[in-house]
């Protein structure tokens, strides 16, 4: 049966660095969690204090009804699925796996049914009897996973599992660890850098930075209305824009930039408290949302640019387009592309439901 997870003001230092900073964090049932960030930002070590490996410092995590912050890891019913794998190469695929369940000394018969449904779940039945130095990398995932399944944890914690697999074998696995846990109705917690990791697997996700969390949503939510700025640079490509509002009322905001004038729609501003004017704001627009028009178009929030490098990548289409003194990105399917080479004079146009006021 799947069970919350809830961090409470969870403090962590390591010497004078504070690497984790008064996070609190609630976790559904059955909810695949991400925990999303640069290198440093206190990723891992908040997963490695759930999962009993490092002290807390204050704060409280519950798992289910129980408090298990001063537990050992071994009485928390926790899997974990590290980054090295960390399986045994003198044991076979089926022993590693067995190895949790060796250790609380389930009895074998039912060890040996717990394995073979583990293995059966991550298509690895057929490799029982193989060594480690025997697979892929893709392959000792598997095992990696299978044997943190075995023991029937209450929870999946996954420490950046996949960045050791080529990048066709990421895409392979991602769907086949949002299966396993969907499945099996587990709640799970992984921690990757990988944006797009996280936008294709997660049910919620966490951006950290500095050891703080500075946004919790559904992927859509996180990079279609980013908080502040660092959230918005971090979960995929964003064009930024500066200025100053210029008029606001219930229906747009209107902001004086060095394009010009740019008007977003008011329910895109995304500040704690409502701009006025004369304040400085960013303007943030995806490159998926910039449109590409014919020079000599015409319309609300439309400039004319330069193409000063363009790209095409066979399913899209990546261009950087320059506005005096101004240069962004511009994403187009690749069979709809507005131009096809550099030096193209063309209008760019930021929709104003795509803008977010930051």
């Amino acid at each position: 049966m799947a069970v919350p997870i809830r961090i409470d003001d969870v403090v962590k230092y390591f010497g004078s660095v504070h690497a984790v900073d008064h996070v609190s964090i609630e976790i559904e049932p059955g909810e695949i969690f991400f925990l999303l960030g640069p290198s440093g930002c206190g990723k891992t070590t908040l997963l490695r204090t759930i999962a009993g490996f490092h002290d807390v410092d204050s704060g409280r995590i519950f798992i289910g009804d129980r408090d298990v912050t001063s537990l050992p890891p071994h009485k928390r019913d926790t899997g974990m699925v590290f980054q090295s794998y960390a399986l045994w190469p003198h044991m076979t695929v089926a022993e590693n796996v067995a190895f949790g369940l060796d250790i609380r000394r389930v009895p074998k018969a039912e060890a040996a049914a717990r394995v073979a449904r583990a293995l059966d779940a991550v298509h690895m039945a057929d490799r029982a009897s193989y060594k480690p130095n025997m697979l892929s990398g893709g392959q000792q995932q598997r095992v990696a996973l299978a044997r943190a399944l075995v023991i029937e944890p209450q929870c999946l914690l996954l420490d950046e599992p996949l960045s050791n697999l080529d990048a066709k074998l990421r895409i392979e696995m991602r769907t086949e660890i949002r299966r396993i846990c969907k499945e099996r109705g587990l709640t799970a917690i992984y921690v990757t850098h990988d944006q797009k990791e996280a936008l294709s697997i997660a049910d919620r996700l966490a951006v950290l930075n500095g050891g703080h969390v500075e946004q919790v949503g559904a992927p859509a939510e996180v990079y279609r209305r980013p908080k502040n700025r660092f959230v918005a640079g971090f979960i995929g490509e964003a064009n930024f824009l500066d200025g100053k509002v210029s008029a606001i009322d219930a229906a747009a905001v209107t902001v004086e930039t060095a394009l010009g004038k740019v008007v977003a729609d008011a329910a895109n501003v995304m500040r704690e408290a409502a701009p006025k004017v004369g304040d400085a704001v960013t303007l943030c627009v995806r490159p998926e949302s910039v449109r590409v028009l014919p020079a000599g178009e015409a319309g609300e929030n439309a400039f004319a640019a330069t193409v000063s490098r363009f790209s095409y990548q066979g399913d899209v289409a990546q261009s950087v387009l320059a506005a005096g003194s101004l240069s962004f990105s511009a994403v187009e399917l690749g069979g709809a592309a507005t131009v096809s080479q550099s030096g193209a004079k063309v209008i760019a146009q930021f929709p104003r439901a795509q803008i977010v006021v930051l």
